[in-house]
């Protein structure tokens, strides 16, 4: 079989491009990949010095790479197929448009917008210009996602009844400047949008994906905030995300999700835990990039009490970013617009709960940052 050869352009060099790039020139032959290969060909960040010291760092020293000092050079470039924007989240909507407006394949790092306004308008341009479109949540594209995805949906466990999921970091907030992504409302800041995709990924995988709820919308989104004072912006986030039964879509999912994210404590284990009729599925912290996960079977007519317990354990080269990677290369090789792993909707659905526990919260956006409004 040849291989498929993406090239990609970079937009932003910072630390989550730095991950991204690192694994995207992984052998991929270690992660049993044959079918595409990555390869980087420009790198755009606010002046040439700044691309040309990450592709010495980062990229090898490639001197086939080019380095540009602005972003639409990256868009113009002709040896660029593919585009990673890993700019703040509150840059994604106008980096994204103008690369799929330069009729560019877009990978778009996590939050994708900040709102499903902007969300839907990037949608449709990508559909005009006939070109494929991605957010970069990472996790549903992993092997040990993969793997609870298929068991879930065997039946063996039941129904799914009740997720639980946290994802927080303690990034030390009273001691950060005031300009840092975390804490700038101007950055889109707070936990809700920069740490909650994660959380939520893992119910979109077991409840909205799940064959019993034929792809229905949460019946009931419940959510509270805390914010720091220090700017306004969310610390501490939790959210329920409730999916009933639909007679007009044919949904006979009954499940809740009960999540949170907060940015000045530690994530605890398990990150996960997917409750079933017949056992439960616990998933190791990181929630994003999880290397093991657990499920224990109950006693036939005995819920609760644990028959057999199984453990799974993952390892790979990389970080786990390139897998990712690999489905945005084999979409755009085979014509598709969009991933069936993480689709559009999923995507939509994501920038709707956020919308609505922000309205919920009363955080708002200071005026201008939000680009699309509904």
């Amino acid at each position: 079989m040849t291989s498929f050869t993406l090239r990609w352009g970079i937009i932003s060099t910072g630390w989550i491009a730095e991950q991204v790039v690192s694994d995207l020139l992984v052998d991929p032959t270690t992660r049993d990949t044959n079918d595409v290969v990555h390869k980087v060909t420009a790198v755009g960040s606010r002046s040439v010095d700044k691309a040309q010291k990450f592709i010495n760092e980062f990229v090898n020293g490639d001197k086939t790479v080019k380095a540009y000092g602005t972003y639409d050079e990256v868009y113009a470039d002709k040896n660029v197929d593919a585009i990673y924007i890993g700019t703040p989240h509150t840059y994604h909507y106008t980096n994204a448009l103008d690369a799929l407006k330069a009729k560019k394949h877009v990978l778009c790092e996590k939050p994708v917008t900040c709102n499903a306004a902007e969300l839907r308008s990037l949608i449709a341009t990508a559909k005009e210009n006939g070109v494929f479109f991605m957010e970069a949540l990472w996790t549903r594209f992993q092997p040990l996602a993969k793997e609870v995805k298929e068991l879930i949906d065997s039946g063996t466990l039941g129904l799914p009844v009740v997720v639980h999921a946290d994802f927080s970091v303690d990034f030390g907030i009273d001691k950060l400047p005031l300009t840092h992504r975390m804490l700038d409302p101007k950055l889109g800041g707070g936990a809700i949008l920069d740490l909650g995709p994660y959380p939520l990924i893992w119910t979109i995988l077991a409840l909205y994906e799940h064959p019993a709820n034929k792809r229905t919308k949460p019946s009931n989104i419940t959510g509270t905030m805390y914010k720091t004072p220090i700017t306004g912006v969310d610390c501490n986030t939790s959210y329920i995300v409730t999916f009933s039964p639909n007679s007009s879509t044919g949904s006979t999912l009954a499940a809740q999700a009960v999540l949170s994210c907060s940015m000045n404590v530690a994530s605890h284990n398990p990150g996960v835990t997917v409750r079933f009729e017949k056992g439960t599925i616990m998933i190791d912290a990181p929630v994003p990039c999880p290397l093991r996960y657990t499920v224990q079977y109950f006693k036939e007519g005995k819920p609760g009490e644990i028959a057999r317990e199984d453990t799974r354990t993952f390892e790979y080269v990389g970080s786990g970013w390139h897998f990712q990677a690999d489905e945005v290369a084999r979409c755009i090789r085979d014509g598709k617009l969009e991933s069936e792993l993480w689709s559009h909707d999923k995507s939509i659905l994501e920038m709707e709960v956020f919308d609505e526990v922000r309205r919920q919260g009363g955080y708002k956006f200071p005026d201008g940052i939000e680009k699309v409004l509904l």
